[in-house]
């Protein structure tokens, strides 16, 4: 195993998508994972329509992976307005569920919340005019200080960061640049920037690119299925990263 060798093997996959007619259909992938990795994570939109059958089904789909999987949720999983049971059925299954909240495992420390929109750098959208719009940018400046909350509680020597809105506009490139704005937000890279952070991964822009850093140089991840499958399609849609883990580090 990685462990025995001083690093965590971290596979990162968003937006399954998993709907009422993919049963049995992410069985093989997700036996994969288990398999390449150690640590599971899910980067929002874990489903299509925000559906509890949907997350039934994905956690049914699940019961191959026994290693440990952490996950955010994704703007998908909000549409049916039945989040807080997409929770509790996640939660039920043994997934560790982030917003706001941390874990350490194998001696690494996890931060994760969903994020939100915006924009980035001198687009960035402010707090004026409307009261839409400042309740817009609050939701996005709560989101990065939920985030900032959340790395400052943690004490590892490497810290990964799960996201599904994209903290910075590299990752996003590849997409329509009249919706770059609705895919992620700065708010959210000004937090990484602070605290010793080694990788972040996050989702949502399906036609985005693979991979970029952030103005402090660390690498973010664009884990979209769609655009890992379109990427590279010779190999399966996720991403593993390798992590060293300090030497006393016990398995949890």
């Amino acid at each position: 195993m990685a462990i025995a060798n001083k690093t965590v093997r971290i596979a990162a996959v968003g937006d399954i998508h998993c709907g009422k007619n993919s049963q049995g259909t992410l069985k093989p992938l997700f036996e994969e994972i288990n398999d390449s990795a150690d640590i599971l994570l899910l980067c929002g939109d874990l489903t299509d329509y925000g559906l509890p059958e949907e997350a039934q089904i994905l956690t049914e789909e699940l019961t191959t992976v026994k290693i440990p999987i952490l996950a955010v949720l994704g703007n998908h999983d909000y549409e049916s307005e039945k989040s807080d049971q997409l929770q509790q059925i996640l939660s039920d299954a043994g997934i560790t569920l982030l917003d706001g909240e941390v874990c350490e495992i194998h001696g690494i420390g996890f931060a994760g919340v969903k994020g939100f929109a915006g924009g980035f750098g001198r687009g960035t959208l402010e707090p004026w005019g409307e009261a839409a719009i400042k309740h817009f940018v609050h939701e996005a400046v709560d989101e990065a200080l939920k985030l900032e909350s959340a790395l400052a509680r943690l004490r590892t020597q490497q810290l990964v960061v799960l996201l599904h809105y994209s903290p910075i506009s590299t990752t996003v490139k590849g997409e329509p640049a009249e919706i770059f704005p609705f895919l992620g937000s700065s708010r959210l890279e000004e937090p990484l920037n602070r605290y010793p952070v080694s990788v972040v991964f996050h989702g949502h822009a399906h036609y985005g690119s693979p991979e970029g850093r952030t103005s402090k140089d660390i690498p973010v991840y664009n884990v979209a299925m769609p655009l890992l499958r379109q990427t590279f399609p010779e190999r399966p849609p996720f991403r593993i990263v390798e992590l060293p883990i300090a030497a006393h580090s016990g398995s949890e």
